[in-house]
């Protein structure tokens, strides 16, 4: 905790972008109980679900080509104040859905109000190299994810008792006042970095970034297994298991909160635990553990309290591979591609969590259990174990000093 602390003393603007995280990130997922609840509420089946969690990951997708060359084109406080002012709109409208008429309305809303969420983020971890660097970069990131860890536990818990104690309309209105703090604190932001003086036109620069990419193995391997990451696109999942199990025995809003609560408790834990320990040669294991972490989840997926518990070791684990696997990604990378490489980054990630997502509803749909679709996720990781160790012998990994 004390390298968290003095790193967060000296770099005052990894302090304020830290707090700006915590909002934004708390906003973006306060409102998602109000939305699977509403879904609910309104007879939804698996497959409308999977869709609108498939939705909150397509939009990093479609527009990563465009906004990688937008980072490193456009000043990043010149484009958080614009993706800001998008969140805070499109969460006011969703409170105009009120029956199954208006799903296309909803979503829309999704698709651009998660579209500027994600924007914002590879913002900020586009941000981060060109600040920070080696141990101090691999420390920002766990900060960064330790803060949307503890975003996601408040949001969900926060908002699961909120959605349950005063509605749906009263969460979307209290998310978008959150979004008006963030809008505040990025005003008053001072961000002095000198971006590129490139004027290449847009089609040139996404070549670039290409050839940039297929050039450096090493780059496009560890987008892959940062990719793996979203495996853990767990939020149809939690919303069908507490539609189907644990309805019987608290409600469906608090259900989902205190399901994802318990997962991002593991997540704020993991890096504290984990943070020292981890090294490029240890790597291969982690992915092993959270293997193992969502294969005890498949096996307690059906009892509300067993998946309590197995829902913090999962997150125990995530944060530390989601965190380390991205620093590799920013230190191998030349700082002239930051922004679209981490731009094309996300696109990828962002692809496998909608895909995840997707194939969550059409397995369910199907008739197959939700213990068995658990376990086809965690088997991805023993998978990527072998994939790591194999990269890691035939490419030189530099270690993080």
């Amino acid at each position: 905790m004390e390298r968290y602390l003095t790193l967060l003393r000296d770099q005052p603007l990894l302090r304020r972008l830290s707090l700006i995280q915590l909002l934004a990130y708390f906003g973006a997922w306060f409102s998602n109980v109000a939305i699977y609840t509403l879904l609910i509420q309104m007879g939804a089946g698996a497959t409308t679900i999977a869709l609108v969690a498939a939705l909150h990951f397509l939009p990093g997708v479609f527009q990563a080509p465009l906004s990688g060359v937008l980072l490193d084109r456009i000043h990043p406080k010149r484009l958080m104040i614009f993706l800001t002012l998008i969140e805070i709109i499109c969460t006011l409208s969703l409170i105009r859905v009120d029956n199954v008429g208006m799903l296309w309305f909803l979503y829309l809303l999704v698709f651009i109000r998660m579209g500027a969420s994600s924007f914002h983020f590879t913002v900020e971890m586009s941000l981060l190299p060109r600040i920070l660097e080696g141990k101090a970069l691999q420390t920002a990131n766990e900060i960064h994810s330790m803060i949307w860890s503890l975003s996601y536990t408040l949001g969900m818990a926060l908002s699961g008792l909120v959605v349950y104690w005063v509605g749906v309309t009263a969460a979307f209105l209290l998310d978008a006042g959150l979004f008006l703090m963030v809008l505040m604190l990025v005003f008053s932001l001072k961000i002095e970095i000198e971006l590129s003086l490139n004027r290449t036109k847009f089609s040139t620069m996404m070549k670039e970034a290409f050839s940039y990419i297929r050039q450096n193995p090493v780059v496009y391997h560890l987008m892959i297994l940062h990719a793996i990451l979203g495996f853990t696109a767990f939020d149809a999942l939690v919303a069908l298991a507490a539609k189907h199990y644990y309805s019987q025995i608290i409600a469906v809003s608090l259900g989902i909160g205190l399901l994802n609560a318990a997962r991002a408790l593991g997540l704020v834990i993991g890096p504290m635990v984990l943070g020292h320990w981890i090294n490029n040669a240890r790597l291969g294991w982690l992915f092993l553990a959270e293997a193992g972490a969502i294969a005890l989840w498949a096996m307690m997926i059906d009892n509300f309290y067993g998946s309590l518990i197995a829902s913090v070791a999962v997150g125990f684990v995530t944060t530390t591979l989601w965190s380390y696997t991205y620093t590799l990604l920013q230190h191998h990378t030349h700082s002239d591609f930051y922004g679209r490489v981490i731009a094309y980054n996300d696109m990828i990630f962002l692809g496998v969590g909608a895909f995840v997502s997707l194939l969550i509803g059409y397995l369910a749909t199907s008739g197959m259990s939700l213990a068995v679709i658990t376990l086809i996720l965690g088997s991805v990781f023993v998978i990527a174990a072998f994939y790591y160790e194999w990269v890691r012998r035939t490419y030189t990994f530099k270690e993080l000093e």
